[in-house]
């Protein structure tokens, strides 16, 4: 007797294996689907808060861009801490530097600022 034509409680052995096979083929294929559903819930998810980075960096490049607006830096340098656009009779001229390097006096002093 070959174990093709063997009969157990009326069914060929055959038949059993196979349908043992089946079964294990259908729970594969169900887990493969859940954790695929999973893995793309989870990737989904991963999608959405590289969005939300991104729309955070778009606003912060935004605010850094109006921070940087060089009219605002010179509003508050000349607001809080008084400083001003040299004056013409201050620049000196590339011919002059070697003259203003080699000078000994030293520059005069700043005046302090009251304490705010």
């Amino acid at each position: 007797m070959s174990l093709l034509t063997r009969r157990v409680r009326g069914f060929r052995l055959f038949d059993l294996v196979a349908l043992g096979v089946l079964v294990l083929l259908i729970v594969g294929v169900y887990l493969a689907k859940t954790i695929a559903g999973r893995e793309r819930a989870e990737i989904a998810a991963a999608d959405r808060q590289i969005d939300g980075e991104k729309q955070r960096i778009r606003l912060l490049q935004a605010e850094v861009s109006h921070l940087e607006e060089p009219a605002r830096i010179e509003r508050l340098s000349e607001t809080y801490l008084g400083l001003a656009p040299v004056p013409i009779k201050h620049e000196a001229t590339p011919d002059a530097l070697p003259a203003i390097a080699l000078d000994p006096s030293p520059p005069s002093p700043r005046p302090a600022e009251p304490a705010r």
